[in-house]
């Protein structure tokens, strides 16, 4: 079969009076529109050659990936609902981050945006020369970072791509202009993550909702069947977006992995989770209101993740937003 990439979904603005103003604030201080690509196109790792020369990586054909800040003080998110990809993964003190992929839609802003981290290197192996966008890492992280396959876009080395917002406190008011760091969103053709997408295998049980446990965050996804989407909430609130928007998915995984300590801490001491992205486990895959079972399986960081089912069929997704969140293996 072949893959075919999640096609963008245009959901309803209902924008509340708070977030309507918080939204305001942000737009005040951008210089820079928002930027869509035409069409979808295949995946599955399947490597075409550009549909244009604006889509090679010489021109910044890569996607986009955004280190989020999800701490309480963080939310709501600005930009989050225009990603393709929405990683999770848990940080220091049994906490989460985000990582957000964009490649057909580059909102006006993105945020807040907070430090990287090891894993992250490993899982953006996947893509080919992506830009990562993050506030800043360690210093004992920096020459891991340099000698890893990606355009790194750190705060401090393109300052007009990012900016300060009056809402909130340091260090949760950093966002990014996706537009200062590319041109034009470079399409789905990017997005080599072995996703495959189309009608919903056979089988699957019926579910309300799904929830995943860090030690100190908590994730539900709720299946809304008048919105034809998972509805997210974060440590058990409905998640927004700065413009009134509820966070959706159209379909989540739930990857089972090891989750170690790595050589690095934070400020306080607390040991930094290296989460293994590479490898093979279990996963459970929600989509359409159901729930499937499934293998996943990357031989090597420079692969995308294969997800299987028990009659041994690829796990295809539904078009739309995938969430993925990172589960440490029973």
């Amino acid at each position: 079969m072949t893959a075919v990439h999640g096609q963008r979904r245009v959901r309803p603005r209902r924008a509340t009076t708070t977030a309507a103003l918080l939204a305001a604030t942000l737009t005040a201080s951008l210089a820079a529109g928002c930027t869509t690509s035409g069409g979808s196109r295949d995946d599955g790792r399947g490597r075409q050659q550009p549909a244009s020369p604006s889509e090679s990586l010489a021109d910044g054909g890569s996607a986009l990936a955004v280190k989020i800040d999800n701490a309480r003080a963080a939310r709501p998110h600005t930009g989050l609902n225009a990603a393709d990809i929405v990683y999770v993964e848990q940080v220091e003190g049994g906490l989460s981050r985000l990582m957000a992929v964009y490649a057909q839609e580059l909102p006006k802003a993105v945020g807040p945006v907070r430090s990287a981290r090891e894993s992250d290197l490993e899982l953006l192996r996947q893509f080919d020369r992506p830009m990562l966008a993050y506030s800043g890492a360690q210093s004992k992280l920096k020459p891991l970072i340099d000698k890893t396959p990606l355009q790194a876009r750190p705060a401090g080395r393109k300052s007009t791509a990012y900016f300060r917002g009056p809402d909130r406190p340091s260090p949760h008011n950093l966002y990014l202009r996706p537009a200062r760091l590319m041109p034009s969103a470079p399409g789905s053709n990017v997005l080599t993550t072995g996703f495959r997408f189309g009608p919903a295998p056979a089988g699957g049980k019926a579910v309300a909702a799904q929830s995943v446990r860090y030690p100190a965050a908590r994730f539900t996804f709720t299946w809304s069947r008048s919105q034809g989407d998972w509805l997210v909430a974060m440590d058990g609130k409905a998640a927004t977006t700065t413009d009134g928007q509820r966070v959706t998915a159209g379909t989540v995984v739930v990857q089972y992995v090891r989750v170690r300590a790595s050589a690095f801490h934070d400020a306080l001491g607390n040991n930094t989770p290296y989460t293994e992205t590479v490898g093979s486990g279990k996963a459970r895959v929600l989509r359409d209101g159901r729930a499937y079972d499934v293998t996943w399986k990357r031989p090597k960081a420079t692969d995308g993740t294969t997800f299987t089912t028990a009659a041994g069929k690829p796990m295809r997704f539904q078009h739309g937003q995938v969430w993925v969140v990172f589960a440490p293996a029973p």
